[in-house]
């Protein structure tokens, strides 16, 4: 099946760098769906998602033996700037016959996007963006969220160090509207457990790489947990300089509340031993896992595994195409929403995630997996650093439907 790998151009300023879409011919449009992945592609969560999220996007679409019609799979780098993705989005939804847009890390982003696609009746899949207002106050018609968002992570990660004895918090926070929920839904957690939230302090974003000030506040604050509302290089940074500081030596935990695999590995289990983190995904979890890892690992950068971001946009590509293969092309190019409640009414099994199903909020349910980072003599090589602690069912790791003030849900 053909994939189209077009040369990636510097747009206009300010509107990041897109793929070029050349126009196509009247049949070969109604015969073509377009997907799109919005990501950050150059900045600090690169490396989560990125040309790894692209690539596993199109593994997907080559796996998917659609019949009948074409896929081609652009991207774009929305530079973690909302204004920067919405122009993107608008572009590829008016000019550029995208069909689905995929992935969009960055919550501020991802809740613009996703107004982007309700106007135009487009679908929109959200994998990197971790919001839960997403399938809450701000849910549409025309959107699914997969692989985590912040009150899962809250509730698996927040929830275990409060039940460890960590009943004091102090949040250090990314200033935007991912780090307001993570830390939101976290403190939640915590005092429904009979715990404290002492104080935060908000951290720039994008732009931020010493640390040093806010640590120094959370120190003061004698918290028995710094909860870390924050992801990517902003972690990796925190955590690097906690060490520093001689932080955790004191008898301080920290709450890595967002991490992912690939921060494990730019942090090294020497530093990042012990620490307990929440993931949908884990190449190693099982022998499917490891089936799609072997598959599609010499697409990713450096021959690594896909984390739980890019896995989460290949299951969200086939799910998509499967919908899109069962209804017709012509009615899932007319209307993103019927796309979307096409994928809703469908069971979903894959590789990555196993079987699962969507809500009518849009929250793509799967169980969460409570890992802690191995010590450096017990792991048996490149990549192999995480223990399962716990499994959380898919059935009660998310938020409930009648919770999130979500206006699809009907009471």
């Amino acid at each position: 099946m053909p994939i189209t790998r077009r040369t990636l151009i510097a747009a206009a300023a300010g509107v990041g760098f897109m793929q070029s879409a050349p126009r196509l011919g009247r049949a070969q449009a109604a015969n073509t769906i377009r997907i799109g992945v919005l990501n950050d592609q150059s900045g600090l969560y690169s490396h989560i998602g990125g040309v790894n999220g692209v690539a596993m996007a199109q593994a997907a679409a080559g796996e998917f033996n659609a019949r009948g019609f074409t896929v081609e799979v652009l991207r774009a780098d929305h530079q973690n700037r909302p204004d920067v993705g919405s122009n993107i989005a608008r572009q590829w939804l008016d000019r550029d016959g995208v069909d689905m847009i995929l992935d969009v890390p960055t919550s501020s982003v991802g809740l613009a996007v996703a107004g982007v696609a309700r106007e135009k009746n487009k679908a929109y899949v959200n994998v990197g963006a971790a919001s839960s207002d997403l399938t809450g106050t701000a849910c549409a018609p025309t959107t699914a969220h997969w692989v985590y968002d912040t009150y899962m992570l809250a509730k698996s990660t927040g929830g275990a160090m409060v039940k460890a004895g960590g009943d004091t918090w102090f949040f250090i926070t990314a200033d935007y509207a991912f780090g307001h929920a993570l830390e939101r839904d976290t403190t939640n957690f915590v005092r429904a457990a009979g715990g404290k939230a002492l104080g935060s302090v908000r951290t720039p974003f994008p732009g931020t790489s010493d640390f040093s000030s806010f640590l120094v506040q959370a120190q003061a604050s004698r918290a028995k947990v710094v909860g870390l509302a924050n992801a990517g290089q902003d972690t990796t940074n925190c955590i690097k300089q906690a060490a520093e500081f001689g932080l955790t030596r004191r008898g301080t935990k920290l709450a890595a509340l967002l991490m992912f695999v690939d921060d494990v590995h730019g942090l090294g289990l020497q530093t990042a031993q012990g620490l307990v983190m929440t993931e949908s995904f884990y190449w190693d979890l099982n022998d499917r896992t490891r089936a799609l890892t072997q598959r599609v690992r010499s697409r990713l950068t450096g021959n690594q595994p896909p984390n739980m971001v890019t896995a989460g946009n290949y299951s969200a590509v086939l799910h998509y195409l499967k919908a899109v293969q069962d209804m017709g092309v012509p009615a899932a190019k007319a209307s993103g929403t019927d796309v979307i409640n096409r994928m809703k009414a469908m069971p979903i099994d894959d590789d990555a995630f196993g079987p699962g199903s969507i809500r009518p909020d849009g929250r793509r349910l799967m169980p969460a997996y409570l890992f802690e980072v191995k010590k450096p003599e017990e792991s048996r090589g490149a990549w192999d650093y995480l223990n399962l602690l716990q499994t959380t069912p898919a059935e009660e790791a998310w938020r409930p439907i009648n919770e999130g003030g979500c206006p699809l849900v009907r009471s």
